[in-house]
């Protein structure tokens, strides 16, 4: 079964895992205690981020090592790209609109100064 990124990551015990694995390389004891879920859950969701991509595996002696993949994250930022774009823009409008609400209210304290 192959999940899309957005699948992989609407369930909320893997995006703790994913943000536990932001900060780099990490055993499944410590993502266990980072994300507040049992063993067996940290291993079965550390499984299906690694058939996904999102998460790779290094041995280490008798340790396993987990850590995040950058490709799903960019497939993700590309995706966004064109939403960005969308709501960079309305920012851009919003702030002009403030900014000239602004000016006007600036404005109207010089009008009442002068006349005083």
């Amino acid at each position: 079964m192959q999940l899309d990124v957005f699948q992989v990551l609407a369930d909320p015990t893997r995006r703790r895992i994913v943000e536990a694995l932001r900060h780099g390389e990490q055993q499944v004891g410590d993502v266990v205690e980072k994300a507040g879920v049992h063993q067996s859950g940290v291993s079965r969701h550390l499984r299906i981020l690694s058939e996904s991509g999102f998460v790779s595996m290094r041995p280490d002696g008798q340790r396993r090592l987990y850590a995040l993949k950058p490709e799903p994250f960019r497939e993700l930022d590309g995706w966004l790209t064109d939403y960005r774009q969308l709501w960079e823009a309305r920012l851009d409008r919003f702030g002009a609109a403030l900014e000239k609400k602004q000016q006007k209210q600036t404005r109207r304290v010089e009008d009442r100064s002068q006349r005083k």
